[in-house]
């Protein structure tokens, strides 16, 4: 097969959470394990991280193989969704896996796993855990697809497990409730092993203080003591936000502002998250110093290929995308917006079926102009049903019927000093990536 029949393959004849929801979820981690002893437990050959959280954990798992690639490191990082190439789940050292690695795997292996029924997941996860032993990385960042305690990268034992933040999503698998959601996600603490808080309330501290006493694993709450105190450049002037630090315990973060080439307002926590993490990695020799953390932060979307974080991909008019798509992730991109400099904004929406889209509208500009569309998932709300909710919070546009037409339409609407987003959900920034 060519690499396209191998990814249509992988897509149609397994169950893919993103293209057909809840029906591809398998918890448990039987399926996950059967294909681990078969390849003879790849990710045993290499140190992990492991990342959980409601967001930002893919931010938080770009920017760590960041500064550990600068720290000379060989990194393997696996996230997902991919945005436009399959392989964007899958690199080492910021490349992709290849087309050709793609292939052979499903090509060698298929005898074996077609019988176990995997879910696109399930195999993506082993394909990636195979990848990194066969690359004979150092060192591996990998984020969890969907809760943690269930989910198909809990087979790993880490050096450090990152839990970002908890917020409703999800709910149709992880619970109803901030607890039960805590629990899920604390499923990734291991016996022994460190694990960073990146932000705790009262209802989901409990539930990661006893999960971590419980496996006697030494458990820092990142809010407690604040590394970052704040940022500057809160716009397209700087070439990156100025991260602020508390200089403590003899500057050990040196001079105390740090570049981050992400922008988003939410970046400001999940930098704090970060330094916390390498707080225990340096500990642990793993990290190079000051020098690597700049480098990591300064760079992590050329070192690592990230995308869709408040990514500026356009100019006269500013044309951002950000990947932000539940209630937890909007509350920063809606203030981001409101904040935002400009003439006019043109706002590119859609939103996919389990998202609390009521919500997430309540929190949209009222004087925007809007482009209403669907993503080209099976999962996408309707745009009918997407300008129905709009209209309810007094939000005004008209509807395209997929994410090209839309981001036509507002481009050609803008003037040169107007401001163009494109988000709602991780597909509708994946289908506006492709189109460009």
């Amino acid at each position: 097969m060519t690499y396209k029949e191998t990814t249509e393959y992988l897509f149609h004849s397994t169950p893919v959470f993103e293209k057909i929801g809840a029906a591809a979820y398998k918890p448990g981690l039987g399926t996950t394990e059967a294909l681990d002893a078969y390849f003879s437990h790849p990710h045993r050959r290499y140190k992990c991280i492991h990342v959980a959280g409601t967001n930002g954990k893919g931010s938080v798992s770009h920017t760590l193989a960041a500064i550990l690639q600068a720290s000379g490191h060989k990194v393997g990082l696996f996230t997902s969704p991919h945005l436009v190439d399959f392989r964007e789940r899958i690199r080492v050292n910021g490349e992709m896996i290849s087309q050709q690695e793609v292939v052979d795997f499903v090509a060698e292996h298929r005898h074996f796993f077609e019988p176990l029924h995997p879910s696109f997941f399930e195999l993506t996860t082993i394909m990636a855990f195979w990848y990194f032993a066969k690359q004979e990385v150092d060192i591996a960042v990998i984020e969890v697809g969907l809760g943690g305690r269930l989910d198909s990268t809990n087979i790993i034992t880490p050096i450090l497990s990152v839990i970002t933040n908890i917020s409703f999503d999800h709910t149709q698998f992880l619970g109803n409730t901030l607890e039960l959601i805590a629990s899920e996600k604390a499923g990734i603490i291991k016996c022994g092993v460190p694990v960073v808080i990146g932000e705790a309330d009262e209802h989901t501290r409990p539930v990661f203080a006893r999960t971590a006493f419980e496996h006697r694993a030494p458990i820092i709450f990142a809010e407690d003591d604040k590394i970052v105190v704040g940022n500057l450049g809160k716009d397209y002037d700087s070439p990156a936000y100025l991260i602020n630090l508390k200089v403590h315990e003899g500057e050990r973060f040196g001079e105390n502002r740090i570049a981050y080439e992400l922008h988003g307002y939410c970046q400001e926590k999940n930098a704090n998250t970060i330094l916390w993490a390498c707080e225990m990695l340096q500990q642990e020799g793993l990290i190079d110093g000051i020098s690597a953390i700049r480098t990591g932060f300064g760079h992590v979307c050329e070192m690592t290929g990230l995308m869709g974080r408040w990514q500026r991909v356009h100019t006269h008019p500013t044309v951002v995308c950000d990947t932000g798509h539940n209630v937890g992730g909007w509350q920063y991109i809606s203030e981001q917006l409101r904040h935002q400099q400009c003439e006019q904004m043109h706002i590119v929406f859609g939103m996919v079926d389990d998202k609390d889209i009521d919500t997430v509208m309540s929190m949209l500009p009222k004087d925007a102009a809007y482009y209403f569309t669907q993503a080209s998932t099976h999962r996408a709300i309707p745009v009918e049903r997407v300008a129905e909710v709009a209209a309810t919070h007094q939000l005004t546009g008209k509807t395209y019927p997929d994410v090209a037409s839309a981001f036509r339409a507002a481009l050609a609407s803008a003037l040169a000093e107007d401001f163009v987003f494109v988000g709602g959900s991780s597909y509708v920034v994946a289908d506006f990536l492709a189109c460009l």
